[in-house]
């Protein structure tokens, strides 16, 4: 959902955590020597109004002296109240506003006049605070207009004569690329951000700018990163780790307190990642790590957001290594590091975070669910995810609206599993096929395979509780297209879940066809999925496969006369 205005009520918190930008404000409305009497008055008014936290009152007055300026053909004069009326609409959060103010002053001057250094200034400043809008309140058109302005302001900073100035721009369409990026099903706005990176890294070297070449790296960091939590293998989570760590280099703890932790979040997120997507408890471990001591610099009282996405993360790592322990330990931790975040990201404030955190808390409460007797966890984990809808829509989020779909359709077959009726488990089955609407194949392979893998799971219980076969055909079906991804080649254990599911589906099928053939099958499938996940290591998947295997014997017994 995109928004243009901040909620009154949230403004005294918000200038609060900006009190650096707002100290700068104090200096917008000062006289300058050419103004006349009037405009003296009015920007005297304006910045006692800002002093007085009235940031209204000070912008209308700023307004009547651009007006004034404007008749007085002070263009000068014009572009620069335009540029204070910008800064005061940033500080209270109207970033299109801002915006507009800038482009306005920008405006003022010809291409390739005397005052070029001065319009393209105001150009970053537009790029800026569109950037802003796009990334704090969803609002995809003001990315794509902030990545249109930053491709403009390219060709005004030639490579030649401003290599520093070039490289900086490239970081920012880097950067502007990859929040668009994250947000859409497909790689190319990523793929766009790691090559705007990598030209920025052609000039800002270790050598001439180390600490620009360090926040390059970060962001080369974080867009591998993101592209290799959408691919199979792990080539690009491993680069990632190789961009952080040179990062570090230079970002040091010492010389740059604030971007070392930066740098410590973004190297937990690619070892958290990396250790997901290979089983590794040790990777896990170290990404927590990693935030621990990111958490080091980045407190809730000196940088309240950085403070909330370090504990968010930690929350997914200590989520990841609790998925994998007996206890609920890790799992625990997780839900005290997730409700932290959410004091500092609030739907207010940051409503696109607010929700990915609670599809996160959404995550880890059905997790609990599933290892307690009791339904109160999960239920907890259904509200989560419908609060996380809220913000995270289709239009707006696609891919992000698609991992909130699927999570909640798991908690509802969970939910589905303990209860005796079957609405709960055809929600589920209902919310797995809207998120196959954007986790196409095409698009998503590993989600796609993970999503119709979990629908299959949804169909084979409804199918368990009523008479006829069409649902367990749905759901043998649905895993047939999740093998289609996860081979065994590629990814052995999630091929064993989804072969081992469809074993215990056919296994019910041939129970009521009375097909001695199709149970033969079956076993041969549970008991495949068994030792590849025994071989494996993934005792709990085992364990489960293990118990189907005396039931689909005893099947093949007697459908076979022995």
């Amino acid at each position: 959902m995109a928004r243009t205005t901040f909620p009154p009520e949230r403004l005294a918190a918000k200038l609060v955590e900006i009190a650096e930008s707002f100290k700068a404000l104090k200096a917008t409305a000062s006289a300058q020597p050419s103004d006349d009497r009037k405009i003296v008055a009015l920007k005297t008014d304006a910045q006692n109004a800002i002093e007085a936290g009235d940031l209204a009152k000070a912008d209308a007055l700023l307004a009547e002296a651009q007006a004034e300026q404007t008749r007085g053909l002070d263009r000068l004069a014009a572009a620069d109240t335009f540029s204070r009326r910008g800064e005061i609409a940033l500080t209270r959060l109207r970033y299109a506003e801002a915006a507009a103010h800038f482009a306005n002053a920008a405006a003022v001057f010809p291409p390739h006049s005397s005052h070029e250094d001065e319009r393209i200034n105001y150009l970053q400043k537009e790029a800026h605070a569109l950037f802003k809008q796009g990334y704090e309140f969803g609002d995809n058109g003001a990315l794509l207009s902030a990545i249109e302005r930053h491709k403009r302001l390219l060709e005004l900073l030639p490579r030649e004569r401003l290599p520093l100035d070039w490289a900086r721009a490239q970081n920012y369409l880097g950067w502007a690329l990859y929040r668009l990026g994250e947000r859409e099903s497909g790689t190319a706005k990523l793929e766009d951000a790691v090559v705007a990176y990598r030209e920025a890294l052609k000039e800002a070297t270790r050598e001439r700018a180390p600490l620009l070449w360090a926040r390059t790296q970060i962001g080369v960091g974080v867009v591998l990163m993101r592209l290799g939590r959408r691919e199979n293998g792990t080539a690009k989570l491993e680069e990632a780790v190789v961009a952080y760590r040179e990062a570090l280099k230079e970002a040091t703890r010492e010389r740059a307190p604030l971007l070392w932790a930066n740098v410590q979040n973004g190297l937990g997120n690619a070892l958290r990642n990396l250790g997901m997507r290979r089983g590794e408890t040790a990777k896990l471990e170290e990404a927590i790590l990693a935030y621990r001591e990111a958490l080091k610099e980045w407190t809730r009282e000196r940088v309240p957001f950085g403070w909330a996405r370090s504990q968010n993360d930690l929350g997914n790592a200590l989520a990841a290594l609790g998925r994998r322990e007996n206890g609920t330990g890790k799992l625990e931790e997780a839900v005290v590091a997730f409700r932290e975040a959410l004091k500092e990201w609030t739907r207010e404030r940051m409503p696109l975070e607010w929700a990915r955190v609670q599809t996160n808390l959404g995550g880890v409460l059905a997790e609990l669910g599933r290892r307690e007797s009791g339904t109160g966890k999960l239920e907890e984990a259904v509200v989560a995810y419908r609060e996380a809808l809220k913000e995270r829509t289709r239009e707006g989020a696609a891919f992000d609206w698609a991992a909130t779909q699927n999570g909640l359709g798991n908690a509802l077959t969970s939910l589905g599993e303990r209860e005796s009726g079957t609405t709960k488990l055809e929600e589920a089955a209902a919310t797995f096929r809207e998120a196959l609407k954007e986790w196409t194949r095409e698009r998503e392979p590993r989600q796609w395979a993970a999503t119709q893998n979990n629908l299959g799971n949804a169909l084979a219980t409804l199918g368990g509780r009523e008479s006829g076969t069409a649902k367990l055909e749905e759901a043998v079906a649905a895993y047939r297209e999740a093998l289609k991804e996860r081979t065994h080649k590629r990814v052995p254990l999630l091929w064993a879940t989804s072969f081992g599911n469809e074993g215990v589906a056919l296994m019910l099928l041939a129970e009521r066809r009375a097909d001695a053939v199709m149970a033969k099958t079956a076993l041969s499938q549970i008991n495949e999925a068994f030792e590849t996940m025994r071989n494996g290591g993934d005792a709990p998947n085992a364990a489960s496969y293990e118990r189907q295997l005396p039931r689909a014997r005893a099947l093949v017994a007697r459908l076979s006369g022995r």
